[in-house]
């Protein structure tokens, strides 16, 4: 297989080729400047990522994709670690190449794994080198009392100890999961989302689960039927809440995770920030067409 990894903090899956705009162009370099993409985007620019189904999904900095076919500077590409419907390798869409590395990992047991919504990496200087995301992991090489020496597609880094943990097979519980997800308030959504930079709704509770040791496919109606059927009458924390047009009988739409007392905490749509709402007298109410629980 042609594994490659993320050679960049977040690398944009695009649905095709063409996709990118002019504004797009930070996150076509080496490296990407997403925070600086994320600022310059107005609420059009935004909503025409979904509208116009540019971007597909996202993966993280050392994340493994599967390059299929290269032309003209760009890969195809699934992603194992993304499951999907769409192809049962992984998710599929398109990468600029420069954005990837081919890399041969250490035979490390260990990995640090970034547990703040965004952190610094170091170079061999201790100099900040680039931001990443929630989740990113990372081979580690060695530590001492203040710092984690990674492995990354760039070479030896360092992340500091306070920013991420040894990764830990211990599973979280669905307060666990909701508690996660609570560090995200207020952070703006992003359609494709699947950073600390910006998530959106299955880009979310995909990795809120993925934070507390469990899997589920990346997108929600993939989610909606998976884990475990829970009656409509006995949600829990940390249950997904899914959504479908035509109160509930439609294709789905949504999904949020429950926080308990009729309240779901989710990343609702472009212009608006992950929140914690009441469902009671919501169009979520009568939309609501299954929970499961993946914990």
């Amino acid at each position: 297989m042609n594994v490659y990894t993320a050679a960049v903090s977040v690398a944009n899956v695009w649905t095709h080729r063409g996709a990118p705009r002019k504004v797009d162009e930070m996150m076509l370099s080496q490296p990407v400047r997403i925070r600086s993409w994320l600022d310059s985007l107005t609420y059009e620019d935004r909503l025409e990522l979904c509208t116009e189904n540019l971007i597909q999904t996202q993966v993280l900095f050392g994340e493994k994709v599967v390059v299929l076919d290269e032309k003209d500077g760009w890969a195809s590409v699934v992603i194992p670690g993304q499951p999907s419907a769409k192809d049962k390798r992984g998710y599929p869409g398109w990468i600029p190449k420069n954005c990837l590395a081919r890399t041969h990992e250490p035979q490390t047991e260990a990995f640090a794994v970034i547990q703040k919504p965004t952190a610094f990496l170091y170079d061999e200087e201790k100099t900040k080198e680039f931001e990443l995301s929630f989740l990113t992991k990372l081979s580690m090489l060695s530590e001492d009392r203040a710092w984690f020496e990674v492995a990354t597609p760039l070479g030896r880094k360092w992340l500091k100890k306070e920013d991420a943990r040894i990764s830990a097979s211990a599973k979280g519980s669905g307060k666990d999961i909701v508690q996660t997800g609570k560090t995200f308030l207020n952070l703006p959504y992003l359609w494709g989302g699947m950073s600390g930079f910006g998530y959106d709704c299955s880009g979310f509770a995909f990795n809120m689960l993925k934070a507390n040791g469990y899997h589920a496919p990346r997108d929600a109606g993939d989610q909606a039927q998976g884990g475990k059927e829970i009656s409509f009458s006995s949600p829990e924390q940390g249950d997904l809440l899914f959504f479908a047009y035509e109160e509930g009988k439609g294709r789905v739409h949504h999904v949020g995770i429950y926080c308990g007392n009729g309240q779901m905490l989710h990343s609702p749509k472009t212009g608006k920030s992950i929140e914690i709402i009441s469902l009671k007298d919501t169009i979520y109410e009568k939309e609501l067409c299954a929970i499961r629980r993946y914990f």
